[in-house]
């Protein structure tokens, strides 16, 4: 038994057979691309002339073309039928398509209907008035102001700052010659305060949100690398809190020493809303390693920047107290015009125009404010580390004896009183009880906190450290 083919013999085929097998055993397709001029190669050739040969003798004739039909062009309502069911280019004018006339069902409109309900957004300008801002939005002049006298029972308008924006609903009107009715209006009024207007039948009903704020302070460190004040920036901190720090260290020493390998230290107020805003203020703590040198500053109510210890330095030199200033006779020893006897000139004098304001030239507080012998009318003003300002010959006071006093606030105004030449004012300045001349003078006085205010600024500081950075 025999699996699979049987084996002939060649010497077995017929002579058929043996050219069959030998033409297979023959390469008849070769590649042309190699040996080239060899038996193969032409054997190749060959084949690929005989199949092109016999393509060519298969072939239709060229000149004769292949007959086809087309269908007839469309005409009358047959061809409105099709061209309603077509798609013509833009470019063609695009008038294809059907169009079916109005039906009994169809009610022509006098004008197009409005709007059931509005929503609009309101946004108070720099000094808009909220009642202007309403009527503005759309309200009338009734709606508006029953609207101001809800929202300032609850707030002072005053608290409402510009860029706030106030969305409202306005509901359908009877025609179009008046406006349309208030239905609903939000306002947050406050960072922790959120009032509602809706109309209840014909009257408008507030109610107030109070929205819970978590007033737990941010506080951010960091390496100061090649900029304080971009790597600051970089860290998300607010442009004035950070020109705020940078104050604030500059008074203990130049901004110009701090290295790139020094870390910066901040802590600043923060509110959270329950509503998940935030709200960055005042820088509260501003500290940096330099070196093995840490400053630790915090600003106490005064507006002083204190260190942990509670003491502060400060610098700083004053400004002239009159605008315009013209130094009459100079600080040191002088001919009195009307004593007629040389002796020391213990200030400056500066000629004015009588009633011309005279301004603090640093904060301080008013010692005594009256009559003085040759001054005339008189102020003397302390200023803190056994320094004192005097101003002599005033026309009129426009402060008290124990009044506190700012930088640049009118304490009084010039003039001829005292032995006096002329309209002018006599200024001094009292280091330790000494003169000095006032011109170019600077002072450098050290503040300490004690007793209540020291325990209660201590325990401000602890509280603030104990803040945990990016919390």
């Amino acid at each position: 038994m025999s699996f699979g083919r049987a084996f002939v013999p060649v010497a077995e085929l017929g002579t058929l057979d043996r050219l069959r097998a030998a033409a297979m055993r023959i390469d008849w397709v070769p590649d042309l691309g190699s040996r080239i001029g060899s038996l193969e190669w032409w054997r190749g050739a060959a084949t690929c002339a005989a199949l092109c040969a016999t393509a060519v003798v298969l072939a239709p004739p060229i000149a004769y073309p292949i007959l086809g039909s087309a269908p007839a062009p469309l005409s009358g309502s047959d061809r409105d039928e099709a061209r309603a069911q077509a798609i013509a280019p833009l470019a063609w004018g695009a008038d294809t398509g059907r169009h079916m006339a109005a039906n009994d069902l169809v009610v022509p409109l006098a004008e197009a209907p409005e709007r059931p309900i509005e929503e609009r957004t309101a946004t108070i300008g720099h000094g808009d008035s909220l009642g202007a801002v309403l009527q503005r939005a759309g309200l009338s002049e009734r709606d508006a102001q029953d609207a101001v006298v809800l929202i300032a029972g609850a707030v002072p308008l005053g608290d409402l700052t510009a860029g706030k924006q106030i969305p409202m609903t306005l509901g359908r009107r009877p025609n179009k010659t008046v406006a349309r009715p208030l239905e609903a209006l939000a306002l947050r009024a406050r960072f922790d305060l959120e009032l509602s207007l809706k109309r209840v039948g014909d009257t408008l009903v507030l109610s107030r949100q109070v929205i819970a704020i978590d007033n737990t302070p941010l506080r951010i460190q960091g390496l100061v690398g090649s900029s304080l004040y971009r790597s600051a920036r970089a860290a998300g901190i607010p442009a004035k809190v950070v020109e705020s720090y940078i104050r604030a260290i500059n008074s203990k020493f130049a901004i110009g020493q701090i290295g790139s390998g020094d870390r910066y230290d901040f802590v600043i107020d923060r509110k959270r809303a329950a509503t998940g805003e935030t709200q960055i203020g005042n820088l509260l703590f501003a500290g940096l390693d330099h070196g093995s040198k840490k400053t630790q500053l915090v600003q106490w109510n005064d507006g002083t920047w204190y260190e942990a210890t509670g003491q502060a330095e400060r610098q700083g030199t004053f400004t002239m107290p009159v605008s315009m200033a013209r130094v009459t006779s100079s600080f040191g020893m002088r001919f009195h015009p009307l004593l007629g006897f040389t002796r020391m000139h213990k200030g400056i004098d500066i000629g004015t125009p009588w009633g011309t304001p005279i301004h603090a030239p640093a904060d301080g507080t008013i010692v005594y404010a009256g009559r003085s012998g040759g001054y005339g009318n008189y102020i003397k003003m302390a200023h803190g580390g056994n320094i004192v300002t005097c101003y002599g010959h005033l026309s009129r006071f426009a402060s008290r004896s124990g009044q506190r006093v700012s930088r640049g606030q009118i304490i009084g105004y010039s003039g001829n009183s005292g032995l006096s030449t002329g309209p002018h004012l006599h200024w001094e300045v009292l280091r330790g009880g000494v003169a000095v001349n006032p011109r170019g003078f600077s002072f450098s006085s050290i503040a300490t906190l004690s007793g209540e205010q020291l325990r209660a600024f201590k325990a401000k500081v602890a509280g603030l450290l104990a803040v945990k950075p990016g919390a």
